[in-house]
C-alpha cells in the first residue's frame, strides 16, 4: 500500500471513531450531519421551528434546525433559507419546474459527475463484465475503493462503489473498461448530456475532480438525474443505502451510501453527493412520494441536507397526483381471428399516476396503441399494445402495457377450412 493510501486510511478510520463516539452520546444523525457541515467562523442564526416528520418530508425519529441563511439572495426568492449559490427541484415525468435559482450557471459537479458516469455504464455495458483495474485507478487522488492493480471485479459491484461511497478509482476503473479511457469516456458522457438536453456540460472525466473545462449547471443535472431515472438499475444501485461484497479491503466487506437523505427523507431514493474546495458541497436528491417523483440538486451549499430537505418540501407542498389508469384495468374487447373463442378483454398490466401541479392546466393526452383484433394462439399476460400518456409538447410522460387476458388456441385446420365454406354460402 503506498504512503498515499496509508494516509487517507488512517484519516477514514479517525473518523470512524469520532462518529461512533458522537453516536454513542445520542446526537441524531441529522444534527451530525448538520453541526459537521458549518463552516468554521460563521455564526450559525438558527429559524424557530425546527423540522421534524409533522412538519416537513423527514422520516420519524430525525430533526433538523434549520440554520438562517448568511448568503444573499433576490428579493422575490420563494425560499430564501436555502444557501445553494444554483438550485432546482423539478417533477420527474414531465420535467416540469418548481422551484429554480441560477439554474443555467456553470458551476463544478464535483462528484455528482458520477451519475452521468453511471448512466454511461449502464446503457453500454452489462453488469456483469469483468473490470480489470489498472494503474490509472490505483493512483486516484481523493476518495477511493482501495483498489490493487490487476484486482478482477464486476462492473456492477463497482458502480455501487462508485455511487455510494464516491471511488474515484472506482470511476477511472469503470472509464476505462466501458470506454477504452478516460478523455474517451468523458466525450461520450458529455455527448449523452447533449443529447439528452443538458447543453451546459462538459465532463473531462468520470470522477468529477476539478478541471476549469468540466462543468454542468443545476437545471443539466436535473435533466440527468431524470433519464437516469428511466433505466434499469439506475434506482436500484442509487437508493441502496448499504452492501456487501467479498472484495472489499476492510473487514466489514460493507459500502455504506454518504447520501444521507436516504435516511433522512420519506422515499428518498437517490442521487449522489459531491464535494470539491472548488465547487463546494453538492448533492442531487430525488424523492417518490404518491406516486410523484421529485428530483431536488444544490451546488455550493453551505447545508446540502437542509437545502434538499427545503426544496423537496417545497416541491411535494405544489404537487399532488391523480391516478389515470388503474391496475388491471379493463380496456377493450378484441375479436379474435382464427380463435376457439371469437373474442377477449384486454387489460392493463400496471398503472399511470400523473402530477397536478399547482395553478396549472395539468393538459394529458391519453393515447391508445391498440391493434384491431387479435390472431390465435394467444397466451394470458402477452403484451399486445400500449395506453400512453402524451404531454401538450408531444413528449411521453408515461406508458402501461396492455395485455391478454385468457389462452386461446387457435381452430384446427377443418374448423377453418368449415368456417370458410359457410362464408362462402352466406
Amino acid at each position: 500500500m503506498n504512503f498515499k493510501k496509508f494516509w487517507a486510511m488512517a484519516i477514514s478510520i479517525s473518523l470512524i471513531i469520532f462518529n461512533a463516539e458522537a453516536g454513542a452520546i445520542g446526537m441524531p444523525a441529522s444534527e451530525l450531519m448538520r453541526l459537521d457541515e458549518a463552516p468554521r467562523g460563521e455564526i450559525a442564526r438558527p429559524l424557530q421551528q425546527t423540522l421534524t416528520s409533522e412538519n416537513s418530508g423527514l422520516n420519524p425519529g430525525y430533526s433538523v434546525t434549520p440554520i438562517q441563511n448568511t448568503r444573499p439572495v433576490a428579493p422575490d426568492d420563494a425560499l430564501p433559507n436555502v444557501t445553494a449559490t444554483a438550485a432546482i427541484v423539478i417533477e420527474a415525468s414531465t420535467g416540469h419546474v418548481l422551484y429554480e435559482r441560477n439554474p443555467d450557471q456553470h458551476m463544478f459537479p464535483a462528484s455528482t459527475t458520477k451519475m452521468m458516469t453511471l448512466i454511461t455504464a449502464l446503457e453500454s455495458n452489462q453488469l456483469d463484465e469483468i473490470v480489470t483495474v489498472g494503474p490509472g485507478a490505483y493512483n486516484a487522488e481523493g476518495s477511493t475503493l482501495w483498489l490493487d492493480v490487476g484486482e478482477r471485479i464486476p462492473l456492477g459491484d463497482l458502480l455501487y462503489g462508485m455511487m455510494l461511497i464516491s471511488g474515484n478509482d472506482g470511476a477511472i476503473a469503470i472509464a476505462e473498461h466501458c470506454g477504452g479511457n478516460v478523455p474517451e469516456f468523458a466525450a461520450r458522457m458529455t455527448q449523452k448530456a447533449h443529447d439528452l438536453g443538458a447543453v451546459n456540460t462538459n465532463f473531462t472525466n468520470a470522477n468529477g475532480l476539478p478541471d476549469p473545462n468540466h462543468y454542468t449547471t443545476a437545471r443539466d443535472l436535473a435533466i440527468m438525474a431524470k433519464h437516469g431515472f428511466s433505466i434499469p438499475h439506475f434506482e436500484e444501485i442509487c437508493s441502496t443505502k448499504e452492501i456487501s461484497f467479498g472484495w472489499i479491503h476492510d473487514d466489514t466487506k460493507l459500502l455504506r451510501n454518504e447520501n444521507q437523505m436516504l435516511w433522512l427523507y420519506r422515499g428518498a431514493n437517490g442521487v449522489k453527493t459531491g464535494y470539491t474546495d472548488a465547487a463546494g458541497r453538492c448533492l442531487v436528491t430525488a424523492a417518490r412520494q404518491n406516486g410523484v417523483l421529485l428530483i431536488a440538486v444544490v451546488l455550493d451549499s453551505l447545508y446540502i441536507w437542509n437545502d434538499s430537505i427545503f426544496l423537496l418540501d417545497y416541491g411535494f407542498g405544489r404537487v399532488s397526483s391523480q391516478t389515470l389508469i388503474q391496475p388491471g384495468e379493463v380496456v377493450k374487447t378484441l375479436p379474435i381471428v382464427s380463435g376457439r373463442r371469437k373474442s377477449m378483454q384486454v387489460k392493463t398490466a400496471g398503472e399511470i399516476i400523473m402530477p397536478v401541479f399547482e395553478g396549472d392546466s395539468n393538459a394529458y393526452e391519453i393515447v391508445y396503441d391498440l391493434p384491431a383484433e387479435l390472431t390465435a394462439p394467444i397466451t394470458s399476460g402477452e403484451t399486445i399494445g400500449k395506453i400512453r400518456v402524451v404531454l401538450p409538447d408531444g413528449r411521453e410522460a408515461a406508458a402501461v402495457d396492455v395485455v391478454t387476458t385468457a389462452d386461446v388456441e387457435q381452430k384446427s385446420f377443418f374448423r377453418l377450412l368449415l368456417n370458410k365454406i359457410k362464408g362462402f354460402f352466406a
